[in-house]
């Protein structure tokens, strides 16, 4: 939806009209903000109703708007998902109600939040306590939403406030229990937090329930700052290795380092011993001519098996060709196609051919044969 907006397929002020089909199909259980059909929201407000309070209906009416359909946008979500690298996702709805053929996991859900959260509307959307929509063509009073999330607002359920919570998402069905996608800030650093599948529990004296989707995520989130902080794992200005160069005469290697200065969020207590750097070359040998900041390769810093980050490894000079080397190497390539060798194992056979019939018929051309009719003269001598 956010990136509809970001191509211009959209516009937050955009009045979209509610149709018939949209609002077809919704479950009567479901969160809902009575929206009618032929009722005109701006896209932001559709928005604010999905995101705030889970208004289902919002999530319809602007998948119609973004591709015509409902069934049209759910197939592109899931193509968007596997972009992401959702390996255990599929979308069967838009409203995340439970369906057959509807799933996800806890780090696929983490991959789509972290690019969501990469939208500056996105995120002033899920930290927002409460909104207001004006009255409409299809209503007389406004609508006032209050965030679902006890984590940023307790005008719910109080108790469950957390210093630096931002967002995200709220979400719940019998089959899936009380769910929250949820991210806190403190310092520098941002943590993403997925609870699935948390219930609700009574308190021990009776005196209402505990949502454990929201103490959990607060358990985690104290766990991650106590417990981890951000390391650099990688500096740009670090050499890694040498890369062999080909087809140059003014090298025969180039130093390669990170295309970035890289941090990792880590056990605090991490050393340097304990990460693990892999090297992947593009090729094993690097043609030259090779230009400072080309990219040869990449790093990947791990640490208990689990990749942290990825970098590309750029050159660190310039290296210039060998007029002399490149066109060898050229030549070498226009005889290794195969449609060169063919023409050349042809061309051969056919001179071969040539030759051997000019050595079986072209000598008896030239010189002529014996005639049939070739009259013999005996030598008789001189009679005396």
């Amino acid at each position: 939806m956010l990136e509809a907006i970001e191509r211009g397929d959209l516009r937050l002020d955009q009045t979209v009209t509610v149709s018939a089909s949209a609002l077809a199909g919704q479950d009567p259980d479901g969160s809902t903000a009575g929206i009618k059909e032929g009722e005109q929201l701006t896209v932001e407000e559709l928005l604010y109703c999905m995101l705030v309070v889970s208004v289902n209906e919002a999530c319809s009416i602007l998948a119609e708007a973004v591709s015509g359909s409902v069934d049209a946008f759910v197939a592109h979500m899931n193509q968007r998902a596997q972009e992401l690298g959702c390996k255990n996702t599929h979308f069967a709805n838009t409203t995340g109600l439970t369906k057959s053929g509807h799933y996800s996991s806890a780090w696929d859900l983490y991959l789509i939040a972290r690019e969501a959260m990469k939208h500056d509307d996105f995120m002033t959307i899920v930290n927002t306590k409460s909104y207001e929509i004006p009255p409409t063509n299809k209503t007389e009073d406004e609508r006032v939403l209050h965030s679902t999330n006890a984590l940023i607002s307790n005008w719910r359920l109080a108790g469950y406030l957390y210093s630096g919570a931002q967002g995200i998402k709220t979400g719940s069905t019998d089959a899936a229990g009380q769910c929250l996608v949820s991210s806190a800030v403190r310092g520098s650093r941002t943590l993403v937090s997925v609870v699935l599948g948390a219930q609700k529990v009574e308190k021990e004296n009776g005196s209402g329930y505990i949502v454990e989707s929201f103490t959990e995520t607060a358990r985690l989130f104290d766990y991650g700052f106590d417990n981890f902080a951000s390391h650099q794992v990688l500096d740009e200005n670090e050499l890694i290795q040498e890369v062999p160069v080909a087809l140059s005469m003014q090298v025969s290697s180039v130093a390669v380092h990170p295309a970035e200065t890289t941090e990792a969020m880590l056990p605090k207590d991490v050393k340097d011993e304990d990460l693990v750097r892999t090297v992947k070359l593009d090729n094993e040998t690097a043609n030259a001519p090779i230009a400072a900041g080309d990219r040869l390769g990449e790093i990947t810093v791990s640490y208990n098996g689990q990749d942290c980050v990825t970098v590309p490894l750029l050159a660190v000079a310039d290296v210039s060709v060998s007029r002399f080397l490149l066109a060898r190497h050229n030549i070498g390539l226009f005889f290794s196609r195969p449609s060169v060798r063919i023409a050349a194992i042809a061309l051969v056979v056919l001179v071969a051919a040539l030759v051997l019939w000019f050595k079986l018929y072209g000598r008896d051309r030239r010189y002529g044969k014996s005639s049939k009719g070739y009259r013999q003269h005996s030598y008789r001598g001189r009679r005396r």
